[in-house]
């Protein structure tokens, strides 16, 4: 099967659609499909070995730039891949990461004009080049914002064409009002246009067939997955107990939410004495907020029980997690993936999580957790005290969870459900709109 899986490069920061992208299609190329992963905006950013091919499509700063001024929306094509080269758009990553969803409202809106927006001849190209050079028996969209091109897509190449559900109402609800209903007008057209979806979570299918109103049978569930090498090894021998945070330090991902619990927790008289660890990628537009959470430590005392560890790679990423007793990243938001639960309980740490998004899914399926309420640190604390203080409950929840995501939860099985899934959409009549 020869599958094109188009991407959205997320700015230079680590991004979980990305790593969950390159290792499904790391997976389905290791049981011998065809797939190219095709990085869109700017180069992709993984902890792993990154499997998608050298060009980069719609590169941020030809998009940019077709969408302020009119002349670039008629230059050569060799100065637009002059402007697409990976180095260049590497370095104004560096800028774009500061970019915030509400300052890209008209930008989005023209991208999903497709052909009828500023960016026409980006989707052009893209198309001419799957058209010409890969003639792919299926193409996969990794989110709906991406779906302008689904039109000419399906004109020239007359294949089936799918979305992975997987985070796109988050940017979406960002976006300013006076642009936020153009685009879910435009994205529910596409999707009538689209011949199916994968989700991440029944959770997330559920909430995205009504959201998108997207008939619910047309949206396929396919549990995120890993590649577990590295995974698993020996935990270090904590002394005193270390609560753990690995995910992108952000307001939506709820650190503060855990800082206030981990305040909590030290003060009940019960408690013993235990450390705050935290890690994931930290943009510069959030250094002030985590400046202001050490603040908060500061003052109550816990100064010396918090530390802030850079995790630039895989393994030590590894070694931060295998480093922990329980995890917990208690978002904001209702999270569709949580891949930062199957990689604590990969490594045998249980989680404390809030009772939204996927999270009950993955509690249920791993067993490899507690659920407390979301943006409730008071219920938050009372989660994370039982497993500090419960030793045998804490080992139990860990190695239940370390089985479940060793037996289910690996990058193989995604693969094979996900070509599974295309399989019989290949030949199958186009979906009536």
């Amino acid at each position: 099967m020869k599958i094109a899986y188009i991407t959205a490069g997320a700015g230079g920061m680590f991004c979980g659609s990305c790593l969950h992208d390159n290792t499904l299609v790391t997976a389905l190329i290791a049981q011998g499909h065809d797939a190219l992963l095709i990085p869109t905006y700017t180069p992709m950013r993984t902890d792993e070995r990154d499997v998608s091919i050298h060009r980069v499509f719609f590169g941020g700063i030809n998009v940019f730039l077709q969408q302020k001024l009119a002349l670039f929306r008629h230059t050569p094509r060799l100065l637009d891949r002059l402007l697409d080269g990976r180095g260049l758009l590497r370095l104004v990553s560096r800028l774009a990461v500061k970019t915030k969803a509400e300052d890209l409202g008209d930008l989005t809106v023209s991208m999903l004009k497709g052909e009828h927006g500023y960016q026409r001849k980006e989707v052009e190209r893209l198309v001419d080049w799957l058209a010409e050079e890969v003639r792919p028996d299926i193409v996969n969209l990794t989110n709906v914002l991406l779906s302008g091109i689904v039109h000419e897509v399906k004109r020239r190449l007359r294949v089936p064409v799918l979305g992975t559900l997987q985070g796109d109402d988050v940017f979406i609800e960002y976006l300013p009002e006076r642009c936020r209903a153009e685009v879910l007008r435009l994205i529910r057209e596409h999707c009538r246009e689209m011949d199916g979806f994968i989700a991440t979570s029944g959770y997330y299918a559920d909430f995205m067939a009504g959201y998108l109103e997207i008939p619910r049978e047309r949206i396929h569930v396919v549990y995120p997955g890993l590649n577990l090498a590295g995974h698993g090894g020996p935990r270090t021998s904590n002394v005193t107990y270390t609560i753990g945070y690995f995910a992108r330090i952000c307001p939506e991902k709820g650190l503060h939410n855990l800082v206030e619990a981990f305040r909590i927790l030290r003060q009940m008289p019960d408690a013993p004495p235990g450390r705050l660890r935290v890690s994931g990628w930290l943009g510069d537009d959030c250094r002030a907020y985590l400046d202001d959470l050490v603040g908060r430590l500061q003052a109550a005392g816990l100064a010396e029980d918090f530390e802030h560890v850079e995790c630039p790679n895989h393994d030590s990423k590894v070694r931060f997690l295998q480093s922990l007793d329980v995890l917990s990243v208690p978002t904001t938001y209702r999270e569709p993936k949580g891949l930062y639960v199957l990689e604590a309980l990969a490594n045998g740490v249980p989680v404390v999580q809030p009772r939204h998004g996927s999270f009950p899914e993955l509690i249920e399926a791993t067993g490899g957790g507690l659920l407390v309420e979301p943006d409730n640190p008071q219920d938050l604390a009372r989660g994370l005290h039982q497993l500090v203080t419960d030793t045998r409950l804490r080992h139990q929840l860990g190695q239940q969870g370390k089985q479940a995501v060793c037996e289910r939860f690996h990058a193989e099985r995604m693969a094979r459900e996900t070509a599974e899934v295309y399989s019989g959409y290949l030949g199958a009549p186009a979906p009536v709109a």
